[in-house]
């Protein structure tokens, strides 16, 4: 496979005017959804994705992917600005983010928090092209017993990835199992949990679960939590400082961090269950074990923000990778984004890429150019999107209740589905609550059919035998990974906690 000639062919699509526009409104709603803190990728991404409906399939999977990977530049800019993190992976840079801010220093902190945002992107995009055919040349020889393993991996991964509420993780991951089986069963033709209702045949449609998780679960718990009565003091006011750009130290002392924490992030999201979010912790402690001067992590120190920033960043690039050659979601918002793969008839896995050359490479490619928009609106648009910080909740949550409702309604016309939406945005907001996952319901949810129906086919195969599973030497493979992960997911867990409480003690 000539990777340069496949990259140029998919250069080539990704740039046809419709698609580019396409991929600059992702990368501009990705921008604002990261922006609206207790909001994230997931939360847009579930709330959007009914609107690229009657798009073409490439054009709304660029768009649907810049969404994910803007979101984390934009949720920098309420950490910098109001110590408050758009989302959960951009919390380490609150840490020296605000006290830059408070410093004096805010108009450097944001142009640095969005280069280092591009550097760990692009880098995590090279990293794409050069080893996702590698993956999926691999993963060719994957039957429906590798399949079933490969789903219960990205269960059990985010699972232990919960940690202390591992329980309750799989406790949601059961639910999200039920509501999968509701529907017909296409192989006895008998109804499962449908209650007699003619609109519950199909089963429980994913759209709805996701935007009520998400949407208004996030909204409600943001109402809960008193965003609606509180205003939006505090914001930092960078237009009185005298220097807006950094200096030359800021660059010469920050070029290796980010070349050490766009390889770390990249490592991090590429593990099923991972994430963003613990790879900016991490990134966050080994910079601060590597500096010099370790002492001024915490007081505005540009390293302490240029590292988390550039690790989130690859790490939602990383994260691309199962997704795109195993089918595996390794987080909420990928498995939106596999939903969407879904929707339109597209089954990410060994033989997507070769399968579907144009979709995958344009996807690649579009990130290259997606991310250069990123940079450009990062920096730019800066004043734009402090205006949008100071929208008040009860203006911004009675129009993402609507817009919620809109976007359900509109995929099927039907009511059912929005009863549905509202019943799990009320389900979201108390798993909120008391530390229930959503992220682990939907992933179950999406993978749930998928393991089911291979599942069947490899005791179809076996005539009923799980010896089926150590017979095969990819099988194994998958299982001996599979137990080194969930052995080692919670030490990196409890490193990235650590590096937070250690931050907040000051040690």
């Amino acid at each position: 496979m000539d990777i340069f000639s496949d990259l140029i062919m998919g250069l080539s699509i990704a740039i046809t005017p419709i698609n580019l526009l396409y991929l600059l409104i992702g990368a501009a709603i990705g921008m604002i959804v990261g922006v609206i803190p207790g909001f994230g990728p997931s939360a847009g991404l579930a709330i959007l994705l009914p609107m690229t409906f009657g798009m073409d399939p490439i054009g709304a999977i660029m768009m649907l992917a810049a969404i994910y990977y803007g979101a984390m530049y934009g949720g920098t800019i309420t950490s910098i600005l109001l110590n408050t993190p758009g989302e959960s992976a951009t919390v380490a840079s609150t840490f020296d983010g605000f006290p830059l801010a408070k410093n004096g220093r805010a108009g450097p902190a944001l142009v640095m928090q969005a280069v280092a945002s591009f550097v760990g992107g692009t880098v995590g995009v090279i990293l794409i092209t050069l080893l996702a055919p590698m993956f999926a040349q691999v993963s060719r020889s994957f039957g429906p017993p590798e399949y079933f393993l490969l789903a219960l991996m990205g269960m059990l991964t985010l699972i232990v990835m919960i940690g202390e509420n591992w329980r309750l993780g799989i406790v949601s991951a059961l639910i999200g199992f039920a509501l999968g089986t509701v529907g017909v069963d296409l192989e006895t033709g008998q109804g499962r949990y449908t209650f007699g209702s003619a609109e519950l045949i199909g089963g429980i449609y994913f759209i709805p679960i996701a935007i009520g998780l998400f949407g208004l679960g996030e909204l409600f718990y943001a109402f809960y939590q008193g965003l609606h009565r509180t205003g939006t003091g505090g914001i930092v006011n960078y237009d009185n400082e005298e220097r807006f750009w950094p200096t030359r130290l800021d660059w010469m002392s920050t070029r290796m961090t980010m070349a050490r924490q766009s390889v770390l992030g990249f490592v991090v999201g590429v593990i099923p269950g991972a994430g963003a979010t613990i790879a900016s912790l991490m990134a966050y402690s080994t910079e601060r074990s590597l500096s010099k001067n370790p002492e001024n992590f915490g007081k505005g120190e540009m390293a302490g923000l240029v590292a988390p920033e550039t690790a989130n960043n690859a790490a939602s690039s990383g994260a691309m990778i199962p997704l795109l050659t195993l089918g595996i979601p390794g987080s909420a918002s990928t498995a939106v984004l596999l939903a969407a793969f879904l929707l339109w008839g597209l089954r990410p896995g060994p033989l997507f890429m070769e399968q579907n050359p144009e979709l995958a490479w344009g996807l690649i490619a579009s990130m290259y150019l997606g991310n250069m928009a990123l940079l450009a609106i990062s920096i730019f648009a800066i004043p734009l999107f402090v205006q949008i910080i100071k929208v008040p909740y009860r203006i911004l949550g009675p129009t993402v209740v609507v817009v919620c409702a809109l976007g359900t309604f509109s995929v099927n016309a039907s009511f059912v589905e929005l009863y549905i939406m509202f019943a799990a945005g009320i389900a979201g907001f108390f798993m909120r609550l008391y530390g229930f996952s959503a992220a682990a319901l939907v992933l179950a949810l999406v993978l749930g059919p998928l393991a089911e129906e291979a599942l069947r086919q490899t005791l179809a195969i076996s005539r009923g035998s799980f010896a089926i599973f150590v017979e095969r030497p990819a099988s194994l493979w998958i299982i001996a990974v599979t137990v080194v992960l969930v052995v080692c997911l919670p030490l990196l867990n409890r490193f990235g906690a650590k590096a937070q409480a250690a931050r907040k003690s000051g040690v």
